[in-house]
């Protein structure tokens, strides 16, 4: 039998052998509500959101994955997925000596082309040709990801567990207003202590790092269609005015030009 008659069906990632091609992918969806614990995978993950968002978490960092964005994922790392509605999306499976972006996770936009090419991954059959159509795909796909725009949807998570305890509890109600004195004493630390510590490990103060995860958790409300009045305050800000002047720092637009750039890509 010729290897291209022979077909690897891939339904978990626990499903791919050490003998399969450079490219493997699959199409999946997580239900509501959804957590997998920490894990690393051998290969590279390149992950794609067809609707729906993902919440990836690793040691330094928590990101988000909205709609038609994608994350790279370097083999080895441990990360976490979670997600609040049903989500549905595509991941390709990378060999390592592929990969260009070393040991960074990133999250990134995609086009129409790069979404089809993933698509056309999943089409293939298993193990394929190391020369031939496959190959070509999948370098023409690796060489576009290098050239798609990375997207600030990503806040640094602290390594000491007791500032991670804080910072996992202000990302689960980014609402929560009370100050540094209440949280210095939830980590059981001086003021003093906790501030340089979190400075230290984070790159930015605590009131900083807060107003950094109400804009992450007002995009995942935008993308979900909430209005930007209703995001604003729902993470906490006094008034649509006060929470547009903050987006409009951070990311460089306003929300609602944000929302009509998600729109088309």
């Amino acid at each position: 039998m010729s290897t291209q008659a022979k077909i690897l069906p891939i339904k978990r990632s626990s499903d791919l052998p050490h003998d399969a091609s450079p490219v493997v992918g699959l199409a999946d969806h997580y239900p509501p509500g959804f957590s997998d614990p920490f894990h690393a995978h051998e290969r590279c993950q390149l992950a794609l959101t067809l609707s729906g968002i993902i919440t990836v978490t690793t040691g330094s960092a928590s990101y988000i994955l909205p709609p038609n964005r994608a994350i790279w994922i370097p083999g080895g790392t441990h990360h976490q997925v979670t997600t609040r509605a049903a989500v549905q999306f595509r991941t390709l499976y990378v060999d390592n000596t592929l990969n260009k972006w070393l040991d960074r996770c990133h999250v990134f936009e995609t086009t129409p082309l790069v979404r089809a090419l993933i698509d056309e991954v999943l089409q293939f059959r298993f193990p394929y040709p190391p020369q031939g159509r496959e190959v070509r795909l999948t370098s023409l796909l690796l060489d576009e990801l290098d050239r798609m725009p990375s997207v600030g949807l990503q806040i640094s998570m602290p390594s000491d567990r007791r500032l991670v305890r804080v910072c996992r509890a202000l990302l689960l109600n980014p609402t929560d207003g009370r100050d540094l004195d209440h949280w210095a004493l939830e980590a059981g630390m001086g003021r003093r202590t906790f501030t340089r510590l979190f400075r230290e490990q984070t790159g930015m103060g605590l009131a900083s790092w807060r107003q950094q995860a109400r804009m992450i958790e007002a995009i995942a409300l935008l993308e979900q269609g909430h209005s930007v009045t209703t995001a604003a305050y729902d993470v906490g800000y006094d008034s649509p005015s006060a929470f547009s002047a903050a987006f409009h720092r951070i990311f460089g637009m306003s929300p609602s030009a944000y929302c009509r750039g998600s729109i088309k890509i």
